[in-house]
């Protein structure tokens, strides 16, 4: 009897404490940069620029240091620095990125260019489609633009493409078009 008296009393203030399941709550995901992740993103993307000079073909990476997320789940933190999960970027956010050049001809042409970019989603919360737009900083051989692109996505992000145009005078990088390989 006294057994059924303490259950029945525990079940009473059981009742009266908020419950709150860990479903509702999000965890922050544990981000960090590891080795694999580092020569992962040591794979450059291939790209044909086109300017003064004729067509080169080219190799681009990207450094990302801080990207803010729209598309998060509430209470997870909107911000990321250099490691980025793909739904992060894809699925809504605004980041700040560094992209390192280079483009081949008789003389090589590098690049470090800084920029802005936006990715929005457009199926499935950008996991099978999205789309980017951003500006940049370039300078090429003396040469000083702003560039302006667009880009298309898909699978989570793994495979784009990106096409930028930098419009200054005798520019010998106004064009260029990137397949863009990201690994994250």
């Amino acid at each position: 009897m006294v057994n059924r008296a303490a259950a029945l009393l525990f079940a009473s203030l059981g009742a009266l404490t908020p419950f709150r399941s860990l479903a509702e709550e999000p965890l922050e995901p544990a981000i960090r940069p590891t080795l694999p992740w580092l020569g992962a993103q040591l794979v450059p993307s291939p790209a044909l620029a086109v300017g003064e000079g004729g067509p080169r073909f080219g190799l681009r990476w990207q450094i990302t240091p801080l990207l803010y997320s729209w598309g998060l789940h509430e209470g997870l933190s909107p911000m990321r620095f250099f490691v980025v999960e793909p739904n992060t970027r894809q699925g809504g956010s605004l980041e700040l990125f560094l992209s390192p050049e280079i483009y081949l001809g008789d003389e090589p042409i590098t690049l470090l260019r800084p920029g802005m970019r936006a990715y929005f989603p457009l199926v499935e919360r950008g996991e099978y489609v999205s789309t980017s737009l951003g500006v940049s900083y370039q300078r090429a051989e003396g040469r000083e633009s702003a560039a302006f692109e667009a880009g298309g996505y898909i699978l989570y992000g793994i495979l784009g493409l990106q096409v930028s145009y930098a419009p200054a005078p005798r520019n010998p990088i106004a064009s260029v078009a990137t397949l863009r390989l990201r690994y994250f």
